[in-house]
C-alpha cells in the first residue's frame, strides 16, 4: 500500500509542478529517488562502542539495517588509519524513503527546538537538499534513557530535479518546512 507522501505526490505534487514548470511528458517531473541518512563519529577511533550504538539508533530512525562507514584514507591527525570504521549511513528508497519524509516532516522537524523552518540555501545546485540534525533525540523511536552520547546526522534528499529551483518547489509541495526569505 502506497504511503501518504507517495499519494500526495502523484495526486497534488506532480499537477501542481507541471502546472509550474509546464513538463510535456509526465517522465520529464522531478522526484524524489533516495534519501540519504548519515551519522559521522570521528570519536569512534577511541571507543569502538559508539558505532555499534549509533548503528542500532540509525536502523531505529530508518527501519533499515545501516551500513558501517570506514575511513579511505589514514589521517594522522585525527588519529584514523584507513579502513577504520567512523561512522554509519542508511540509503532509503522507495516506499521506506517516503515513509520516512513523511515522518521527518510532520513529527521529527516540529520537535526540533526553535524551530522556525528549514534555510532555503541548502540546495547544491542540481536540486538535491542537504539538512543537519544536532542530535538523534527528536526522533520518537529513540528512547532518551538509553542515549550515551547524543549524535548529530546529515540527512541528504536526492530529487531528480535539474535546478535548484525545481526541487525547492518539489520539496515545498510535497511539504517541507522551508522559512520564508524574510526570516532570520
Amino acid at each position: 500500500m502506497p504511503s501518504r507522501l507517495h499519494d500526495k505526490y502523484r495526486n497534488e505534487t506532480m499537477p501542481a509542478l507541471v502546472k509550474r514548470f509546464g513538463y510535456k511528458n509526465s517522465m520529464a517531473v522531478p522526484k524524489v529517488s533516495k534519501v540519504t541518512v548519515n551519522i559521522g563519529l570521528g570519536e569512534a577511533s577511541q571507543n569502538v562502542k559508539l558505532i555499534d550504538t549509533a548503528a542500532a539508533e540509525l536502523g531505529q530512525i530508518s527501519g533499515q539495517k545501516p551500513v558501517i562507514t570506514r575511513a579511505k584514507k589514514s589521517i594522522a591527525n585525527f588519529k584514523i588509519r584507513k579502513g577504520m570504521a567512523i561512522g554509519c549511513m542508511v540509503t532509503l528508497r522507495g516506499e521506506r524513503m517516503y515513509e520516512f519524509l513523511d515522518r521527518l516532516t510532520s513529527v521529527v522537524l516540529p520537535r526540533v527546538r526553535d524551530f522556525k523552518g528549514l534555510p532555503q540555501n541548502s540546495f547544491d545546485g542540481r536540486g538535491n537538499y542537504t539538512l543537519g540534525l544536532k542530535d538523534q533525540l527528536v526522533f520518537p523511536e529513540i528512547d532518551y534513557t538509553r542515549v550515551d552520547k547524543i549524535k548529530g546526522m546529515n540527512i541528504t534528499i536526492t530529487t531528480t530535479a535539474r535546478t535548484d529551483e525545481e526541487g525547492r518547489e518539489l520539496l515545498k509541495l510535497m511539504g517541507v518546512p522551508f522559512r520564508t526569505p524574510g526570516q532570520s
